[in-house]
C-alpha cells in the first residue's frame, strides 16, 4: 500500500506558554488517536511547538483506509417477513443476500460485507478537527466577526500528504503550503513541498527552531555557558525553562548585572521577582551565593545585543528596588507587632480569624513539642509569630515567599535560631517530594498547623470531596504522614487529633472527630504506598487493624511486604483466610484458654504447643515493634498449620472438644493480628 509523510501545521498568535507542552503532546496523541481508530497505519509522530505554531508530522502514513468487513444482526428468523425486509433495505441488499446465525437464544438474519476503506485525504480534515476540539484549553476566545474560537486567534494552516495539499477548512482557513517564518527575522511566507523538510527549511529559511525539545536544550546550553562566563554556576529551573522554551522562537541569552546593593535583599526575593516577572535565570557563586548578574532569553539574535542587555537591565532595577523597599520597611516593624493585624484576616468563617488559628495551634505545638522531646517554649512562640509575615509588604507582592521572610524577619528581631528557623519550616513539605522540617520546634509547628485545620475543618463537616479540596486537606494529611514517619517520631495520631480538637472548642461535628480525621488521614496512606510500588493488599492488611501510630504502621507495611516475598507467605495466607471464615460463622463468645487434656490428635497438640513457643517469642518482638522478625518468627508455624488442618477435624461433634479447638484457632489467629490481617493477602 503507498505511503507519504503528513504534515499539519496551525499558526496563530503568540499561544499561552505555561500551556504550550501540553497543547502540543494534547494535538499529537489526537491525530494518532483519529489514525489509529479509522485502521491507518504509520511509522511514528513527531510534534513541533513554537509560540506561533502547532505542528504534527507523521512518516509513512498509508493513502488509504484498509476494507473492513462488517457484521450487522438483524431480526429473528421468527420475525415477519416485512422486518426482515428493512432490515436488508437498511444494509443496502436484498433478502436473498442474508445469511442466518445460530445462537444459543435462536437463529438471527446477519448481513457479512465488506466495507471499502475512504482514502486518508478523505479522512485527515475531520481528524485534525476533532483533535483541535479535544485540545486542554479552559477557555477558548473569539476574534473579529469570526464566530471560530481557539485559544488564541488563528492565522494559517498546512496540511501536506505527500507533496499534495489536502483539501480542507479547519477554523476558519483554507488548508495551503505555505507556513511563515519567524516574527521579526524573516517575516515572510514560506512555501512547503515535502513534509519532512518542515523543521529544516524554518530553522534554514525562516529562522525557527520549531522542535520544543531541540529549543529547550539550546536554551540550556546557552544558559550554561552564560555562567561559566560569569565565573559562576547558572541554576536551571526546569518549569521556568519550559516557559522560557515556550516564549521563543530563536533563542539568543545574554546576560546582564544588577547593582550590588540588591544583594542585601534575601536571595530568595531577587529570585523570585526575576523568575515570576522577568523570566530571568539566575547564578551562583562557588560558596553558593547568590551574584548580581541575570540570563535573559531573547527571541531575536540582535546586531547590537548591548542594547538588548541594557534595556533589560533597566526593567530589573526597578523590580529589584521594589523588593529592597519592601524589605527594608518590613524591618522597621518586629513580627509581633503584627500579632494583633491578624485579628482582620479570616482563615475561614466558622474557625475565625487567622489570630484565632495562631493561638489554637500555639498550645497544640508546645505539647508536641513536649512529646518529642523538643522545647515547648520555642514551639509555642514560632506558633505565636508563625502568621505574621502574612501581613508583611514583601510576603504580599510575593506570596511564596511566607514563611521564608518570617524566617529572615525573625532573625532581624533577635528570635532565637531555631524559632526563626521554624517559620519557614512550618510549610514545609510544600509539594511532594520536597524537603521537611529539619528543628523539633519546626517540626511541632508544622504538624500542629496541619492538624488544626483538618480538625477544624472537619469539625464544620466540610471535609474534601470528589476533587473538590479548597484548603488541600488531603495533602496536609500526607504532609503530617511524611514528617511523623520519615522522622522516626514515636506520635500516636489519635492523641495528636484528640488534642487538636480540644482547642477548637465548640464544633458542630465534634462527637467522633478524632475517629473520622484519623480514618481520613489513615486512607492516604494508600497513594503514598502505591507510589512506592506497594500493593493494594498490603495495605490494606495493615489498614484492617487500623494502627493509629503512623510510624507503628509503616513498620508494620515494611514487614508484611517482607514476609510476602517468603515462601510460606501464600500458605500462611490461605491458613489465615480459612481461620478467619471458621471464627467468623460461629455465634456466641469464643473462649481462648486451651485445655490440654482436650487435645487429642497429635497434629493439634503439636499448634498447642508451638503457639504456646511462639507466644513467648513474639511478645518481645511485638513490643518492640520488630515487625519484620515477628512475621518471620510466624512463618515457622507453617508445617504445624498445615498438619493440623490435613488430619483435625475442627467442628467436632463434642462440643467440649470443638470448642477447644476453636479456642486454639483464635490464639493462632491473634497472634497473626499483632502485625495484620495475613488473610488479605490471599
Amino acid at each position: 500500500m503507498s505511503q507519504h509523510d503528513f504534515l499539519v501545521e496551525l499558526g496563530t498568535e503568540e499561544l499561552p506558554p505555561k500551556a504550550l507542552k501540553a497543547l502540543s503532546d494534547a494535538f499529537q496523541a489526537g491525530i494518532s488517536a483519529g489514525l489509529d481508530a479509522a485502521g491507518i497505519r504509520y511509522s511514528n509522530t513527531h510534534a513541533y511547538a513554537s509560540p506561533r505554531r502547532l505542528a504534527v508530522l507523521l512518516s509513512d502514513i498509508e493513502l488509504q483506509q484498509p476494507d473492513r468487513t462488517i457484521e450487522k444482526r438483524g431480526p429473528s428468523t421468527q420475525a415477519p417477513e416485512k422486518a426482515v425486509q428493512g432490515f436488508a433495505g437498511s444494509c443496502g441488499v436484498g433478502m436473498d443476500q442474508l445469511e442466518v446465525m445460530e445462537t444459543p437464544k435462536g437463529n438471527y438474519h446477519v448481513y457479512r460485507g465488506v466495507e471499502q476503506g475512504q482514502s486518508t485525504a478523505s479522512l485527515l480534515p475531520a481528524i485534525v478537527t476533532d483533535a483541535l476540539s479535544k485540545l486542554p484549553i479552559p477557555k477558548r476566545m473569539r476574534w473579529g466577526a469570526s464566530r471560530t474560537e481557539f485559544v488564541r486567534p488563528v492565522k494559517w494552516l498546512v496540511m501536506l500528504l505527500g507533496d499534495e495539499v489536502v483539501d480542507a477548512e479547519i477554523l476558519g482557513l483554507k488548508a495551503g503550503r505555505k507556513t511563515r517564518g519567524h516574527r521579526f527575522h524573516y517575516n515572510h511566507e514560506i512555501e512547503l513541498i515535502a513534509p519532512a523538510d518542515y523543521a529544516r527549511v524554518l530553522k534554514e529559511t525562516g529562522k525557527v527552531l520549531a522542535d520544543f525539545a531541540e529549543r529547550r536544550e539550546l536554551i540550556r546550553e546557552q544558559v550554561i555557558r552564560e555562567g561559566e562566563r560569569i565565573g559562576g554556576t547558572a541554576q536551571i529551573d526546569e518549569d521556568l525553562l519550559d516557559e522560557v522554551t515556550a516564549l521563543n522562537e530563536w533563542p539568543v541569552a545574554l546576560t546582564g548585572r544588577f547593582e550590588e546593593r540588591f544583594l542585601d535583599v534575601p536571595a530568595e526575593a531577587l529570585i523570585l521577582s526575576m523568575k515570576e516577572n522577568q523570566k530571568y535565570f539566575h547564578a551562583l557563586d562557588a560558596d553558593g551565593q547568590l551574584m548580581p548578574y541575570f540570563t535573559t532569553v531573547a527571541n531575536i539574535e540582535s546586531k547590537d545585543p548591548r542594547q538588548v542587555i541594557e534595556g533589560n537591565e533597566k526593567v530589573i532595577r526597578p523590580r529589584l528596588a521594589d523588593a529592597a523597599f519592601f524589605f527594608e520597611t518590613d524591618k522597621k516593624q518586629p513580627l509581633e507587632a503584627r500579632i494583633e493585624k491578624l485579628k482582620t484576616v479570616v482563615f475561614q468563617q466558622q474557625l475565625g480569624t487567622v489570630y484565632d488559628k495562631t493561638r489554637r495551634i500555639e498550645g497544640l505545638a508546645a505539647a508536641i513539642a513536649e512529646l518529642i522531646k523538643g522545647d515547648a517554649g520555642y514551639a509555642r512562640r514560632a506558633a505565636s509569630l508563625s502568621k505574621c509575615d502574612l501581613m508583611t509588604d514583601m510576603v504580599f507582592e510575593f506570596t511564596e515567599l511566607q514563611g521564608l521572610m518570617g524566617y529572615h524577619y525573625a532573625l532581624h528581631d533577635g528570635e532565637p535560631e531555631e524559632v526563626a528557623q521554624a517559620l519557614n519550616e512550618q510549610y514545609m513539605p510544600r509539594f511532594s517530594g520536597d524537603d521537611l522540617p529539619a528543628t523539633r520546634t519546626g517540626i511541632a509547628l508544622a504538624i500542629a498547623d496541619r492538624l488544626d485545620t483538618l480538625t477544624g475543618l472537619f469539625g464544620i463537616n466540610q471535609p474534601p470531596t470528589g476533587s473538590k479540596d479548597p484548603f488541600a486537606l488531603r495533602r496536609a494529611a500526607l504532609g503530617v504522614l511524611r514528617i511523623i514517619v520519615e522522622h522516626k517520631l514515636d506520635l500516636d495520631l489519635h492523641q495528636l487529633l484528640t488534642l487538636a480538637a480540644e482547642q477548637h472548642g465548640d464544633l458542630p461535628g465534634k462527637d467522633g472527630l478524632a475517629d473520622r480525621v484519623l480514618d481520613f488521614m489513615l486512607d492516604r496512606f494508600r497513594a503514598w504506598y502505591d507510589d512506592k510500588g506497594i500493593s493494594a493488599e498490603i495495605f490494606l492488611a495493615v489498614h484492617a487493624l487500623r494502627p493509629t501510630s503512623p510510624l507503628d504502621f509503616d513498620r508494620r507495611i515494611d514487614a508484611v511486604s517482607h514476609f510476602r516475598n517468603l515462601a510460606e507467605a501464600a500458605a500462611l495466607a490461605a491458613a489465615n483466610k480459612r481461620v478467619s471464615n471458621i471464627l467468623g460463622k460461629q455465634k456466641g463468645e469464643i473462649g481462648s484458654d486451651i485445655d490440654t487434656d482436650l487435645l487429642q490428635e497429635a497434629a493439634e497438640q503439636a499448634l498447642a504447643s508451638a503457639l504456646t513457643a511462639a507466644e513467648h517469642d513474639l511478645q518481645p518482638l511485638f513490643e518492640q515493634g520488630d515487625y519484620r522478625n515477628a512475621l518471620e518468627r510466624l512463618a515457622s508455624l507453617r508445617d504445624v498449620i498445615d498438619a493440623f488442618f490435613d488430619n483435625v477435624m475442627v467442628m467436632a461433634d463434642d462440643a467440649a472438644i470443638r470448642n477447644n479447638r476453636l479456642a486454639l484457632l483464635k490464639r493462632l489467629r491473634r497472634l497473626f493480628l499483632g502485625v495484620a490481617d495475613i488473610s488479605l493477602l490471599g
